[in-house]
Order: C-alpha cells, then sequence, then structure tokens
C-alpha cells in the first residue's frame, strides 16, 4: 500500500513539472533542444509577437521638406567686405540724423505705424525713443490709418496735413511712388520699412531706410530699434521686447536669435517667451476684427512696461475670441486649383481681416510636388472689393527654384485675355486692325493698379475689384481641368459614345439544366 502511494505522488510531482515547465516555454517562446532535434511538436505552441496590422497597412507619411533656419540666409557684403546689415549704412546714418533732429526741433512729430504687432512696436519703439531724446509727449502725434486705405491715399494725406507736421514717420506701411505725403517743403519724411521696394517706390522728398534688400531681411520693429538702440542707453532696456514682438508676428515665434541678429536671450528669460508670443497673438487681433479696432492695441502697448501689461486689457480678449470664432468658420473652404497645380485658391466672405491668417495655416498644410502658391481671397472685408493674401507653400519653400509671388501674380496679369488671340485674328481678317488705341481694353496688370501684388516676394496680396479678380482667375485658369485630364475624360467619352469600341453581348443562353446536372453518359438519363 505504501509502495503505491509512494508511486502516485512521485507520478503527480512529475505531471506538476511537466506543467509548469510547458508554461515556461508557453510564456518564453522557446522549444526545448530536444524536441528541436527529433522534430516533435511542442505540446503548448509559443507565443510570437507580431506587428500590429496598422502598421502594415498605413501608407508611409511624407516627409516634411527641412528649411534651413532663416538667420542663415546669405548676407550681402559691401566693396570693403563688411555685412550691409540690417540696411545699408547710408540709409541708417540719415535715418539716424533726422530722428535726432526730430527730437531737437520741438515741433509737431506725426508717426504713422502699420496696424499689426510689426509696425505697431515699431511706432511705440520710436515714440519712447523720441521722449528719451527729450522730446515732449505733447508734441508726439499717432496716426493711424482707416480700414482699407493706404498710407499714399489723398483721404489719408488730407488727414496727415491736419496735424501741420514738421517730421512724419512711416513705419512698415509698404512705399510706392507718389506725391509728397504732405506738401510742404518744410516737412521732412522718413519711411522705415522691409517690404519689397525699388530705389523708386518711395514718395517724393522723402528719405528712407529699408532692410528689403540685406537679407536675411529684418522686421521693420527690429530695424527701428537697432537704429534707436544707439541714440541713447535706455531704449535697448525699455524697448527690447517689443522688437522681439513685432519681430516674432511676422518671423513666427520659433525664429532663433543668432547671428546676424542681436543676443535677445536675457529678455527672452526675463519676460519668458511664451508671454512675448501671446502678446503677438493679442496685439494682432484688435485689427481683424470687423471693427478694426487698432487703437486698441496701439493703446495697450504705448501704456505697458511689462509684456504682462499687454495681455491684461480686456478688450485683446475679446477680440482674439471674435477673430478665432471667424477663422474657424472659414477655414474649412473647399480649395480650387490651377491645371498645372501650382496655384490654390480659397474663396471666403467674412468682414474680419482673417485671409492672411487662413491662407499661413494652409500653406503650411497642403503639400504637393506641384504646389507653389496658397491664395486666400476674402469677398467681404471691404464692399464691391476682394482682399486677397498670398503665402508660398511650405513644400516648395525647400526647392531649388525660389517662389516669387509678386513676380508670379504680375505675370498672371500681364497675359493676353481669354479670346484676344482669336478676335485679334477675325479682326485683321475683316481690316478692322486699325481701330484707336483708346477704345482696345488696356491689360489687366494697368487696370488693377497699386494696390496689386504688394508687400513681400514671400508673403504678397492685394485689393482689386471684383470683376478684376474674376478676369485674373480666367487667366490663372483657377478651376479648369488639366490637358491630361480632359484627354482621359475625352477617351471615355469617346469609348461610350462609338458601337464598335463597345464589347458585344452574347444573348444566347449555353448553360442549361441538363448541362449543369448531366453525367458523363449524357444521353441517358436516370429515372426516379
Amino acid at each position: 500500500m505504501r509502495a503505491a502511494l509512494h508511486v502516485l505522488s512521485t507520478a503527480k510531482q512529475s505531471c506538476s513539472i511537466a506543467f509548469s515547465f510547458r508554461a515556461w516555454i508557453a510564456r518564453e517562446g522557446q522549444v526545448p533542444e530536444r524536441q528541436r532535434l527529433s522534430g516533435t511538436r511542442p505540446v503548448t505552441t509559443a507565443m510570437k509577437r507580431k506587428e500590429p496590422p496598422a502598421a502594415k497597412q498605413s501608407p508611409a507619411k511624407k516627409k516634411r521638406p527641412d528649411l534651413p533656419e532663416y538667420h542663415v540666409t546669405p548676407m550681402l557684403q559691401d566693396d570693403h567686405g563688411e555685412d550691409i546689415w540690417p540696411a545699408p549704412k547710408d540709409q541708417m546714418k540719415q535715418a539716424r540724423d533726422i530722428i535726432i533732429a526730430s527730437a531737437k526741433a520741438d515741433e509737431n512729430v506725426v508717426i504713422c505705424p502699420d496696424k499689426d504687432a510689426d509696425g505697431l512696436t515699431s511706432g511705440v519703439i520710436l515714440h519712447r525713443t523720441l521722449q528719451l531724446l527729450g522730446l515732449s509727449p505733447e508734441r508726439i502725434k499717432v496716426h493711424l490709418l482707416e480700414k482699407g486705405n493706404a498710407i499714399h491715399s489723398e483721404a489719408e494725406s488730407e488727414k496727415l496735413a491736419k496735424h501741420d507736421p514738421r517730421y512724419i514717420f512711416v513705419l512698415d506701411q509698404g512705399s510706392r511712388r507718389c506725391p509728397p505725403l504732405v506738401d510742404s517743403p518744410e516737412t521732412t519724411t522718413l519711411v522705415v520699412d522691409h517690404h519689397f521696394a525699388t530705389p523708386d517706390d518711395f514718395p517724393e522728398r522723402s528719405a528712407f531706410v529699408t532692410a528689403c534688400n540685406s537679407p536675411p531681411v529684418a522686421t521693420t520693429s527690429l530695424l527701428t530699434y537697432i537704429l534707436c538702440s544707439e541714440l541713447h542707453p535706455l531704449v535697448e532696456e525699455q524697448c527690447n521686447w517689443l522688437a522681439i514682438v513685432g519681430t516674432h508676428g511676422d518671423l513666427g515665434t520659433t525664429l532663433k536669435w543668432s547671428h546676424p541678429f542681436p543676443d535677445m536671450s536675457a529678455p527672452l528669460k526675463l519676460y519668458t517667451k511664451k508671454a512675448l508670443n501671446d502678446v503677438v497673438s493679442a496685439v494682432n487681433a484688435p485689427r481683424r476684427t470687423a471693427t478694426y479696432d487698432v487703437l486698441s492695441a496701439w493703446t495697450a502697448l504705448l501704456t505697458a512696461d511689462h509684456p504682462k501689461d499687454v495681455l491684461k486689457h480686456p478688450r485683446l480678449h475679446q477680440a482674439r475670441e471674435e477673430v478665432a470664432t471667424e477663422v474657424e468658420r472659414c477655414t474649412h473652404t473647399a480649395p480650387k486649383f490651377s491645371p498645372d497645380g501650382k496655384i490654390a485658391v480659397f474663396r471666403i466672405n467674412s468682414k474680419c481681416q482673417v485671409h492672411p491668417v487662413i491662407a499661413t495655416r494652409w500653406a503650411g498644410h497642403l503639400n504637393s510636388k506641384a504646389l507653389e502658391i496658397v491664395m486666400v481671397a476674402n469677398e467681404g472685408y471691404l464692399e464691391g472689393k476682394v482682399n486677397f493674401s498670398c503665402r508660398i507653400a511650405r513644400c516648395a519653400r525647400a526647392r531649388e527654384n525660389e517662389v516669387n509671388i509678386i513676380k508670379s501674380l504680375k505675370a498672371y496679369a500681364s497675359l493676353p485675355a481669354i479670346g484676344d488671340e482669336d478676335s485679334k485674328d477675325e479682326d485683321s481678317v475683316e481690316g478692322k486692325s486699325d481701330s484707336a488705341p483708346e477704345e482696345q481694353k488696356k491689360p489687366l496688370l494697368e487696370r488693377l493698379g497699386e494696390d496689386f501684388a504688394r508687400g513681400h516676394v514671400q508673403a504678397s496680396g492685394g485689393i482689386v475689384s471684383m470683376d478684376e479678380f474674376e478676369e485674373l482667375l480666367k487667366l490663372m485658369r483657377i478651376g479648369e481641368k488639366s490637358d491630361a485630364q480632359k484627354k482621359r475624360e475625352a477617351e471615355r467619352a469617346d469609348q461610350a459614345k462609338s458601337p464598335a469600341k463597345k464589347k458585344a453581348i452574347d444573348t444566347s443562353q449555353k448553360n442549361t439544366l441538363m448541362g449543369y446536372f448531366g453525367t458523363k453518359d449524357k444521353g441517358k438519363v436516370t429515372a426516379s
């Protein structure tokens, strides 16, 4: 009896050991060497780790192009081998002389800043510099443009003249060739800017300092800061954060402050990058609202000693919410493309100035081998007008051939109108080619005026009439199908119409019940 119990106990222990060993095999996913050599199958199937099915099925995403850092853009040098930055030295010297003279003259000075973060901070930097140089605040006037107006318009010139200015400073407004802003020989005008311009694209009897030809192109706020920081020792301490806000407003919040840009590590640490970037959004919001409330943003910046002071203004928070809601409403508009895929056009209708924001957003999102320019056209901002903004698509920035938006827009507007060539041929056949030039329609580019294709080569836009914009879209062939698409559709239509190309359908039935159920000996049918 004891012997039987001992045998039973030993058998249970062996089974327990075997079960534990097999469980370990299953856990570890291994097969004992004896089973591998003998070829026997393990009792428990080994668990193998498999790749998730999603990883196999999902296609590989397109890699975003690696863009070079802005500050490493090659710089130009003068005849002495010195860098030309942020603007030519002779322009910088003349600008500083005018600023000093305006402070000493103790006469009316009018500052005309643009409406965005770059323009407004430029104005505040100059405003504080003039006070540090001894000019009375009562002598400093600020002129903010009306919605849809340019500084070069007659309406704005009349308003400027009412201030009886001795000096006028135009900051970040862009520039064009025009008569003097104020028709007085005693008035001195200085244009401080960074938008694309030729030496002739400035008002008559005006001086200018521009960064547009000195890459990497500095913003107007940074150019103004560098101009003024040498005029008084306190400018750097009071205005360094303003220069950061203005520069981030135009060049983006990820800009690296490396050579040739000044070292801003101290103010970035003191005020924090997040707070400064929040100021950018807060200051840009009021001018985008339907009420065009630029004054609130200017007042917030001018009265602030710290970036957090700007963020305390309740009106700026309200404006941000209004703009964010409108951007979200208009962003999801479907685009139309040119046949070659180079241009994408979004058409929206909003009383808010959200078209530049949406253009920037889609330019960073859309991705294709052909895409170059993203255009967002707003038909509701100004009555009877179309305000449009263009941005270079991110996917096109890393290509060898650089995209020039201003050049591209003017090239499209210079194309002959669709049907002009046919009409010319008909006139020549009928002998009508001797018509007067006054009766012939001017090219679109000549009719679009000075508000077309303004700004930067990478970020341009314009204000045109509804009819002229529709004509521009026709010249761009927006919404038309490519030649390849037309050819494919023509082939399909031709194949559908041609009976010879259709496959004949045999209506006779070859399969029968006898053929389906029949046996090898089809002549015999077994009776049931």
